[in-house]
């Protein structure tokens, strides 16, 4: 609430003060060389996300009951009212099950000093360069207390966090290779040793960064404006129209064109969701008539963990991360990699074996209580949540797509259902939406706006925003479960 406030006025004194100066482009106002020497911020984005109109975005003032609670939940927790909050707000369940489980993570009693779970949310969000997550934590870590000298580098902090960065790079770029004797390293470090509890608590922190900086750049959330790359001082300088159109309430001009260019493609997408609906139907068909041995289910498992190896963007470049989010961890060029590259077999890890609900949750809730039961809470309201609508469709069951999309996810981490048919993945999700899939998931600092506008182009923006919410916790449940297999397997 405050936020918002800030902005508006933040951008009424920006118009007030280009007024007074007059526009360089078509010579109204004032004359072109009076000065004031005041310098206001302008907001450099439309709204709390660089994907989805503001407009279309619940506003601050106009919110529900349940809603103002939450937000009031949100800004008494954090102290601010974020982007990410004003995005996920579209899912009012889930926010709350989110606000509440981070609510615990940060600031109830846990094994972890405050600052800590700051400075290791600072290093989970920089594997994946989120500035955005970076630059609320660093703000966070400094508020409680921490060090100014450990966001130098994490060669400035203690020796245990350090420690920690191996466990980090491994868990988010490729955490099939999370073996027990990572965590005998932590676990026996000497003086600088972690306890189980203090491990548990650690990871939990790592896996929700991780998840969060891919909804962070999956729904394009745009830094506030009082962050660093959310304002700019400069007036607007845009070819096609002049600073007064900002007066008059045009400054949205450049994206109302690229929509009316967009929209040139409406019938093709309205079949793309005809053609997902029948196939819907033809599969619940198929499966009610008959069942694929174990053999075939197993043989389709592995074809698509192949496939899913081949799906790649073509905008996909190696990014070198910026100096100021690198200095929080090592390795900079070390990121994802497909688990069975170059003939390098790793084994399947069957969920029968090994799973959360029966595994997982159990030891999360024993060693740091309460966190088991709420990170259960959260996976289980993404993974159910619908309106049972598609689109322009209502009273559907998604539940086979919300399904295939969670198991496409842990199939591309090597994580096997034996009770689940993986060729259905084909038949459900196309390309674009695979791209957009690995992208989010495995390498989120290269989501584009045109990989969020290719697939599913007649969904509402809700149901996007439901898609990244389903990606993050299918995400951090892989990470979970092969981070606790090797905690268990160090443990007996």
């Amino acid at each position: 609430m405050r936020l918002a406030a800030a902005s508006n006025e933040a951008y009424t004194a920006s118009v007030a003060v280009s007024e007074l100066l007059g526009c360089k482009q078509c010579g109204a106002g004032r004359g072109q060389d009076e000065e004031l020497g005041i310098r206001i911020p302008r907001p450099l984005g439309h709204g709390p996300s660089r994907f989805i109109p503001e407009k279309e975005i619940l506003q601050v003032g106009s919110e529900d009951t349940q809603m103002h609670a939450l937000f009031a939940d949100s800004f008494a927790a954090l102290g601010r009212l974020d982007n990410i909050t004003l995005v996920m707000v579209f899912h009012p369940q889930y926010l709350e099950s989110f606000l509440k489980t981070q609510h615990y993570l940060l600031q109830m009693d846990g094994p972890l000093p405050l600052h800590h779970r700051h400075y290791i949310g600072i290093m989970a969000a920089a594997r994946h360069q989120c500035s955005y997550l970076v630059n609320l934590h660093v703000n966070d870590f400094l508020h409680v207390g921490g060090d100014p000298k450990w966001l130098n580098g994490l060669e400035n902090a203690p020796q245990k966090l350090q420690n920690l960065g191996e466990l980090n790079k491994v868990l988010a770029h490729r955490p099939w290779l999370i073996t027990k004797e990572h965590i005998e390293r932590l676990l026996k470090a000497e003086e600088h040793s972690w306890s189980l509890a203090e491990l548990v608590h650690a990871v939990v922190l790592l896996t929700h960064y991780h998840s969060l900086a891919s909804f962070t750049f999956g729904c394009g959330i745009s830094p506030e404006i009082h962050c660093d790359g959310g304002h700019t001082f400069r007036p607007p300088s845009v070819s096609n129209y002049c600073i007064c159109d900002i007066t008059n309430g045009n400054h949205n001009v450049d994206e109302m064109q690229v929509n009316s260019a967009g929209n040139i493609s409406v019938s093709d997408s309205f079949f793309e969701v005809e053609a997902l609906m029948e196939k819907m139907r033809q599969l619940q068909e198929c499966r009610d008539e008959e069942e694929a041995s174990q053999e075939e289910m197993a043989s389709r498992f592995e074809m698509e963990k192949r496939e899913s190896m081949f799906v790649f963007s073509s905008d996909d470049d190696e990014a070198t991360p910026a100096r100021d989010v690198s200095r929080h961890f090592e390795d900079t060029s070390y990121g994802y990699k497909d688990f069975s590259r170059h003939g390098m077999h790793v084994p399947t890890f069957r969920v029968q074996d090994y799973c959360w609900e029966d595994h997982g949750y159990s030891l999360v809730n024993r060693l740091y209580p309460d966190v088991g039961q709420l990170i259960d809470e959260k996976f289980h309201i993404a993974y159910n949540l619908t309106y049972n609508t598609m689109a322009m469709h209502k009273d559907v069951d998604t539940s086979m797509l919300r399904r295939a999309i969670w198991n496409y996810i842990h199939c591309m981490f090597g994580i096997r259902y034996d009770d689940y048919d993986y060729g259905e993945i084909n038949q459900l999700l196309d390309r674009s939406f695979k791209v957009y899939i690995k992208t989010v998931v495995c390498t989120p600092e290269k989501v584009t706006k045109r990989m969020y506008d290719s697939f599913w182009r007649q969904f509402k923006h809700s149901e996007k925003v439901h898609v990244n919410l389903l990606l993050i916790e299918a995400r951090m449940q892989a990470e979970l479960l092969y981070a606790l297999r090797a905690i268990t397997r160090y443990m007996t």
